[in-house]
């Protein structure tokens, strides 16, 4: 168990880099990846609603791994 705390955490730790770069304040996912951004602000739908409840799920599992690491 203690060899599998610190790597899943390593883990999610990249995992949730990836899901807020991919994040992008105020423009579509499409800028990401040359888009023009529009400017403006927009309901999330599709896979950037998924990728916001990605981030707070992966966010949440590397706190409560960091608090096992710590207690274990």
């Amino acid at each position: 168990m203690q060899q599998f705390l610190p790597i899943a955490q390593i883990v999610i730790s990249v995992v949730l880099i990836v899901l807020i770069l991919l994040q992008q304040r105020g423009t579509a996912l499409g800028s990401a990846f040359g888009g023009e951004g529009g400017g403006f602000y927009a309901t999330r739908r599709g896979i950037q609603q998924k990728i916001f409840w990605g981030t707070i799920v992966c966010g949440a599992l590397f706190i409560i791994l960091a608090v096992l690491n710590l207690i274990l």
